[in-house]
């Protein structure tokens, strides 16, 4: 088990979002960020590095011609929206290789040619936690590899969608005219969901695993403290896609030179191992521009009642009243309260209530939307 866990540490990496300091000499270096796909919406964004200490956004490139072209003379223009440029791309040929074409400011950029790479489907993804006091790690094992004699490399990203609740739940309303509590179970929405999409890129070699397939190896990871997301119940859907083995390296490195910049040993942005390069000068370039003739996707669910999640004790902040009298029913909805609870207890029967606020009732105040995400009712996790 422990030399699992190693040999999982040593394959895994999360790679933040690469927003590095450079060099004075280093900066107004083109940064490319994008990977051609097959019967897809492509997207790649082109902007500036930033001098060192620059507290500034990144520059945008604008005003370039970019496409993805093809040996066999294909070519796909891309639209500028910003510093982003797209095109749409039908389906890729496994034989023919494909590459990115930049101009800009004067200069000519070429991403090395590549054929588009397949990828497996994922077998399994799962939530573990080994302690009821430890995070829940999300393990993936991805299908046979298609060439089993040699390393295999991927890339992983992720999509999350969790449940939310209002803070209390109303099924009744108070009416002015009839003086009482009336059945009202639709009047605020109590259950919503959230949305997030992972800002890391994870990659992972099976160099070290038998029949080289990696098996059960965390890609990120679902805090069990007072964490939103494991309330109720959490939906994951994850994007894997294979990659050659020198992208592995090159987001490897920008891993390194992103969360150790300035350590004596860390390389220079510049030094980044990249697949593009300028054809009129000696201008170096950032970035690596991958190519994939597919993607594949899990979706997986993992259920509160699964784990350990310690979630916060709140003491009960509605406003509670007893046996109120209707003027004082009527003066709460003017102070923007709702009725929650309507019931006689006790053994004399006295009427109990409960009121909140708007913001208490309604889960949308928690920024959640109401509308069933498609795939909740799935009962088992899909690979796609």
């Amino acid at each position: 088990m422990i030399l699992c866990l190693i040999v999982g540490m040593m394959l895994s990496g999360c790679i933040d979002e690469f927003d590095a300091d450079i060099p004075t000499e280093d900066s107004d270096l083109l940064v490319v960020e994008g990977t051609i796909y097959s019967e897809r919406m492509n997207v790649f964004t082109l902007s500036y590095t930033q001098p060192i200490n620059s507290s500034s956004a990144p520059r945008m490139v604008m005003g370039a011609k970019v496409s993805v072209r093809g040996t066999d003379g294909s070519e796909y223009v891309a639209q500028q929206t910003d510093g982003n440029y797209s095109t749409y791309i039908g389906p890729l040929d496994p034989d023919v290789e494909y590459y990115l074409h930049i101009e800009t400011d004067g200069d000519v950029y070429e991403s090395e040619p590549q054929k588009p790479l397949r990828t497996e489907k994922i077998t399994d993804v799962r939530g573990v936690q080994d302690t009821p006091e430890s995070n829940i790690d999300v393990l993936i094992t991805p299908d046979a590899p298609f060439e089993p004699g040699k390393a295999n490399y991927y890339s992983w990203t992720y999509d999350e969608t969790w449940e939310v609740h209002s803070d209390y739940r109303t099924t009744v309303r108070y009416d002015i005219e009839q003086m009482k509590a009336v059945i009202d179970a639709y009047q605020f929405p109590w259950r919503g969901w959230k949305d997030a999409t992972s800002t890391t890129i994870m990659v992972g070699a099976s160099s070290n695993y038998e029949d080289q397939r990696i098996r059960r190896l965390k890609i990120y990871d679902i805090g069990y403290y007072n964490e939103e997301r494991m309330y109720y119940r959490y939906s994951g859907l994850v994007h894997q896609r294979s990659i050659s083995k020198a992208e592995y390296e090159y987001e490897l490195a920008r891993r390194q030179a992103s969360s150790e910049m300035g350590g004596l040993f860390t390389p220079q942005p510049s030094s980044l191992p990249t697949n593009i390069r300028c054809l009129t000068s000696q201008k170096h370039v950032i970035g690596f521009v991958g190519c994939a003739l597919n993607t594949s996707e899990y979706r997986f669910f993992l259920d509160a009642e699964d784990y350990a999640i310690h979630t916060p004790v709140k003491e009960d902040a509605r406003q509670w009243f007893t046996n109120p009298e209707d003027w004082l029913c009527r003066q709460l909805i003017e102070k923007g309260l709702f009725l929650c609870e309507w019931f006689t207890s006790g053994t004399d029967g006295s009427l109990q209530t409960a009121w909140a606020y708007e913001e208490q009732l309604d889960v949308r105040y928690k920024g959640a939307y109401i509308e069933e995400p498609d795939f909740w009712s799935l009962t088992e996790n899909v690979s796609y």
